[in-house]
């Protein structure tokens, strides 16, 4: 036995193997970007749920933290659209909605993500919409899409009617249109940019 030979085990069956777990780790690595992407949209995808306020980012973005803890979630105020917050009024479109909601307990529906990855939501604040709140007293316009004036229009009016906040200004410019003329606030390039 000292000198025999062991015989070798054949190749093929090895390369097969080997062959089969570099393909299934292909088909899981291509699987996980799309897993991921949906098991994070399932989590702002129609929930409805309660948390506090943690911070203002501008006149229709903000922070909550979910009851029973965890990290704060980046919203999005559905149907409304609150000026840059390097605009004229942007500034004090955050200011307006933080004072309003910063450090107070809200109930959030959300309903899908947005281009941003933030989740669309209806805000309350002891059963009170925020968005129409935010677009009644003039620091945000009804959200437009193509030619539907959105479900803010008559806040949006009575808002012009009276002269308040952004409607100061007769020639108040839509966030949209500024971002074509200027750019975002956040382009690094931008002279002035916010931080």
């Amino acid at each position: 036995m000292n000198g025999a030979r062991q015989e070798a085990a054949p190749k093929a069956p090895q390369k097969s193997r080997v062959l089969l777990g570099l393909a299934a780790l292909l088909i899981a690595a291509c699987a996980l970007p799309v897993s991921a992407k949906s098991q994070k949209s399932l989590k702002h995808e129609n929930a409805s749920w309660r948390g506090v306020v943690t911070y203002v980012t501008d006149g229709d973005t903000l922070w909550v933290r979910p009851e029973g803890d965890g990290p704060p979630r980046k919203l999005r105020l559905d149907g409304i659209d609150a000026p840059e917050i390097c605009q004229a009024h942007g500034p004090a479109a955050k200011e307006a909605l933080a004072q309003r909601l910063l450090h107070r307990e809200v109930h959030v529906d959300t309903r899908r993500m947005d281009d941003y990855q933030r989740a669309l939501a209806t805000v309350t604040l002891q059963g009170d919409d925020v968005a129409a709140w935010m677009v009644s007293q003039g620091h945000a316009w009804s959200y437009r899409y193509r030619k539907d004036p959105g479900r803010y229009v008559a806040q949006e009016k009575r808002a012009r009617a009276q002269g308040l906040g952004l409607f100061v200004r007769s020639d108040a410019v839509r966030p949209r249109e500024f971002r074509k003329r200027h750019g975002s606030c956040y382009d690094s390039t931008r002279p002035g940019k916010a931080n």
